[in-house]
């Protein structure tokens, strides 16, 4: 086990991760190499009343924290198949990259995310939404078990059967209950998939927008898709012939034949010339270039609405706050759900009903936040009659736990947290439940 303290060598850069906007600035990390790591960590801080959080990679850091313990997991990367289970285990610090590298060779496939230096653990957690998600429901749903340490230093193994109450809390709950150390997760036998982007610009994107929404309604739970609406920024890393235009992707996902998946995109195609068409048949491994997300760590802001539905009223009302005459750059994307999203599963994953998610993101880079925060309200507040709740894992840089959870969720939460963590130890992580 490696410690690192403030202004020691070496502190800097254990905290460094993907979010470069907000930062934990504790009085003690711990480079976990295993579970042991963890559950001394644990044991240290609880003897000492130090709050305790957890970072992998740093991609969705609910906001600056102060003091305390933080575990870092970055080490912790094995990563286990078990072919004719169909499971992976998977450590606490595994990106999905090494998971859907590790799986191929067997047929299989994890139900990953559209960036593969996502940590898996954590997207997991917060519910995680995919690239196959209306087909095969969020990665929560397919976790067989999870190994924890928990308050009382106690490394415990988790399942629907063993200690029941905690592993559905876990699963969509995020990570304020305990340090998850490992977890079991089921793979689906999927090897490759027809998808990519289409692109508009201009005068097209108004069209292309109305079109997807109207689309979405057509398609089979098979195809999974998202729309993205962005001002590209004027930059060194954005390829100059898209720099500085206004722009809608449409994301596709689909594990038919590619002959079908051509037929079920045409009213996309008629909607006009594209400045980029990447849709082909590709192996699971490429999957990560339907999204193509950034690589490089930087600042950001962001957060989500789910919502019932959404109408052409509504969507141009949200354009106008979010496209080029905005005062804040901003990219908006809007997520089809349904399909296998709706069904239940024994866990805290909520708001399933919802049909779309609707994300705004902003990068801070030489933006007031005030400013940026302000601009969400104005989107939130136009999406208030339609909006159901929101997704954890989409909250970047802010703690507000309001509208993640249903209130027998809520309910529910509250209890295990009781339960499981009553002294509030595992505050860094998140907003604990009941604002704890």
């Amino acid at each position: 086990m490696i410690t690192y303290r403030p202004g020691g060598a070496g502190y800097d850069a254990e905290l460094a991760g993907f979010q470069t906007g907000f930062t934990h600035r504790p009085d003690l990390v711990v480079a976990a190499t295993g579970a042991d790591d963890v559950r001394r960590a644990v044991a240290y801080a609880a003897g000492r009343g130090l709050p305790v959080g957890v970072q992998a990679t740093g991609h969705g850091l609910p906001g600056a924290a102060e003091g305390g313990v933080l575990v870092s997991t970055r080490r912790m990367d094995g990563v286990r198949i078990d072919a004719e289970a169909r499971t992976a285990r998977i450590e606490a610090g595994v990106r999905w990259g090494r998971v859907v590298e590790a799986a191929a060779p067997h047929g299989l496939a994890p139900l990953s995310g559209s960036a593969p230096g996502v940590g898996a653990v954590s997207y997991t957690l917060g519910g995680g939404l995919g690239v196959l998600a209306r087909e095969f429901g969020y990665a929560a749903d397919h976790v067989r078990a999870l190994e924890v340490v928990t308050a009382d230093g106690e490394l415990r193994h988790v399942t629907a059967r063993a200690e029941p109450e905690l592993y559905g809390a876990l699963l969509g709950g995020g990570h304020a209950l305990c340090v998850v150390t490992a977890m079991e997760v089921g793979l689906v036998p999927v090897t490759r998939l027809y998808g990519g982007s289409l692109m508009f610009e201009g005068g097209l994107v108004d069209e292309a927008v109305r079109t997807y929404l109207e689309w979405t309604r057509t398609v089979p739970d098979t195809v999974t898709s998202a729309l993205s609406v962005m001002v590209f920024p004027d930059v060194p890393f954005v390829p100059e012939h898209l720099r500085g235009r206004y722009t809608a992707s449409v994301r596709v996902a689909y594990t038919g034949s590619a002959a079908e998946g051509e037929r079920l995109v045409e009213p996309l195609r008629a909607i006009g010339p594209c400045v980029q068409d990447t849709l082909r048949e590709m192996p699971y491994t490429e999957s990560a270039t339907i999204h193509s997300d950034p690589e490089r760590p930087h600042a950001y802001y962001g957060d989500n609405v789910m919502v019932r539905e959404l109408s052409g009223a509504d969507a141009r009302r949200l354009l106008a706050l979010t496209g080029p005459e905005s005062p804040v750059w901003t990219v908006t994307q809007v997520r089809h759900l349904g399909g296998a999203l709706t069904e239940d599963h024994p866990n805290a994953v909520p708001h399933r009903e919802a049909r779309f998610l609707v994300q705004v993101l902003s990068g801070l880079d030489g933006t007031d936040l005030p400013a940026v925060r302000a601009l969400y309200g104005e989107v939130f507040a136009a999406l208030a009659p339609v909006t159901l709740g929101r997704s954890l894992n989409f909250c970047f840089g802010g703690g507000d736990r309001a509208g993640l959870f249903d209130p027998e969720t809520e309910k529910r939460l509250a209890r295990v947290k009781e339960r499981y963590d009553p002294a509030n130890l595992f505050s860094k992580n998140y907003v604990s439940p009941c604002g704890r």
